[in-house]
């Protein structure tokens, strides 16, 4: 009897794949069935992926409530639906004279524990229904706050329109919502444009197979 292929894998995934796709790449890989990443990525989203494999999918539920780091940059005076540019454009606003030390006194305000509402495309359950599906159909409904923690938002350099940055913060985040907020307070507006995660509690992309 082979024995079962069983363990903790770090993916690199790379932008247009899905978590989801990732999984069923490895399913006919290895031909297990039992397969489960441990903390969705947006499809544009690269970076790491932490997969259980047969018994280790056990282990998810230890690992999907680590913190998480990542890396990226906001593009300031566009505003979209879905906070990234995937979505669709509902502004587009002149980008005003401003330093890096503005851009960190902005990223300032958002540390610390914070309440923060998921934007409408994503994958939060309202009344049974995936917020995502709702704003294919056009339809906005009320969501609830959710408390996070944001451990670090640093302006690591800033070329308008562009702002590179780095976050560390809990479980649960969308660091396109910190950029479409952070965006409403500069006056200009902005969105997510790349976005990569670095890390997941001691788990870091450098370890990651692509």
């Amino acid at each position: 009897m082979t024995k079962e292929l069983k363990g903790v894998l770090l993916v690199d995934k790379p932008s247009g794949m899905t978590s989801h796709d990732v999984v069923d790449r490895i399913r006919r890989a290895t031909g297990i069935r039992r397969v489960g990443h441990t903390g969705t990525l947006d499809p544009a989203a690269t970076g790491l992926l932490i997969i259980c494999v047969g018994p280790a999918t056990r282990l998810s539920e230890y690992l999907t409530g680590l913190d998480k780091v990542y890396e990226g940059y906001m593009r300031l005076g566009v505003v979209t639906d879905s906070h990234d540019m995937d979505g669709e454009v509902l502004e587009e606003n002149e980008v005003p004279d401003l330093t890096l030390e503005q851009v960190q006194a902005v990223f300032d305000e958002s540390t610390g524990q914070i309440e923060q509402v998921p934007p409408m495309v994503s994958a939060v359950k309202v009344g049974g229904q995936r917020l995502y599906k709702l704003a294919r159909k056009g339809e906005t409904v009320e969501r609830k706050p959710r408390q996070i923690t944001v451990n670090e938002f640093a302006a690591l350099g800033y070329e308008p329109p562009l702002v590179h940055f780095r976050v560390s913060c809990t479980s649960g985040t969308y660091v396109r919502s910190l950029c479409h907020d952070a965006g409403a307070a500069l006056g200009c507006g902005a969105t997510l444009d790349t976005l990569r995660r670095t890390a997941v509690g001691r788990h870091n992309v450098t370890d990651a197979a692509p």
